[in-house]
């Protein structure tokens, strides 16, 4: 069986510290989780070895076994077949074991070892440590672990996105009340601590990662907090200019138009765009687009004053 670099599958240094293993463990955990990648093989498969990785280093005993053992068991492998004593190729591994008996020691942690339901490791796992635990467990490890954490998805309205509040959602049968602050983002993800799985032997449970998804809306275009607005105005108002009233998220604003505006003008109402994410008070800009209207069923008197104007303008009708 192939000798597994835990420290690489972390992407972390032989040296690193507890808090720093735990902090890549929970990373690559995050981004390769089977509900996060689903009918994903390769990603279930790193997500099920990065899990073993960190079995092994967050364990100090463990890890201790590990470096002591890790490299030569690489030699262990690639040896021939050794005497009394003495691993195969006549490695010794007494060094290694308890009270400098002879033996090997990755045979001594291979029978009857039971893990916990849902722990999947490698032979290489199992050889190394398959026999710990002992006692009256029967090898069970008793060692307390994080429980796993749940993935969910909330769908809102831009609108519920702007104003936010409390909101109800189910998780494994489970009714949670949350509150959802304004300006959230689609996409973006919360976590809510302690209510994901139950931890084992008395760990911590996981926590429960959710989701946002915003779906689209006719009125507005989102870019960052700042918001697009289409707004009609008649021909004759972007000609002579006048006030026009506008429904926002916030409520209805007055505008002025000036005089001779053309189409796809841009206004720009700063604070009226949508809330900065906890930042309490802050809002992005409102952007309005003038979408000039051309009148419809033009009446005969109307047709002759148009022609009049275009006369004057020096224009052929």
């Amino acid at each position: 069986m192939d000798y597994k670099d835990y420290y690489k599958i972390l992407g972390v240094d032989k040296s690193a510290t507890a808090e720093q293993i735990k902090k890549a463990y929970r990373k690559l955990a995050r981004q390769h989780h089977p509900d996060v990648n689903p009918n994903d093989a390769t990603a279930e498969q790193k997500f099920k070895e990065v899990n073993e990785a960190n079995e092994v280093l967050s364990d100090p005993e463990k890890r201790q076994k590990y470096d002591q053992f890790g490299a030569d068991y690489q030699r262990y492998e690639q040896a021939g077949a050794g005497g009394a004593g003495r691993g195969p190729g006549g490695f010794d591994w007494s060094q290694y074991t308890q009270g400098g008996q002879g033996g090997n020691p990755f045979g001594g942690f291979g029978g009857g070892a039971s893990f916990e339901e849902g722990e999947d490791f490698s032979d290489f796992f199992s050889s190394l440590f398959g026999g710990m635990g002992g006692g009256a467990s029967g090898g069970r490890n008793t060692r307390p672990g994080a429980g796993q954490d749940y993935q969910a998805e909330l769908e809102l309205t831009l609108e519920e996105a702007y104003h936010g509040g409390p909101r109800t959602i189910t998780v494994n049968g489970k009714n949670l009340r949350i509150t959802i602050h304004p300006g959230v983002a689609d996409g973006q993800t919360i976590r809510l601590r302690d209510q994901g799985g139950p931890g084992r032997n008395g760990g911590p449970n996981g926590s429960l990662l959710i989701t946002f998804r915003i779906s689209p809306d006719a009125r507005y275009v989102r870019t960052g907090d700042d918001l697009t607005q289409d707004v009609p105005v008649s021909l004759y108002r972007a000609l002579l200019g006048g006030s026009q009233t506008v429904e926002t998220l916030s409520g209805a604003v007055k505008i002025n138009i000036k005089p001779e505006s053309t189409n796809g003008t841009r206004l720009r109402l700063r604070g009226k765009g949508f809330p900065v994410y906890r930042q309490e008070g802050k809002f992005g800009d409102l952007y309005l687009r003038l979408n000039v209207q051309l009148p419809q069923n033009l009446t005969d008197q109307e047709k002759d004053l148009i022609k009049q104007l275009a006369q004057l303008r020096g224009e052929e009708v």
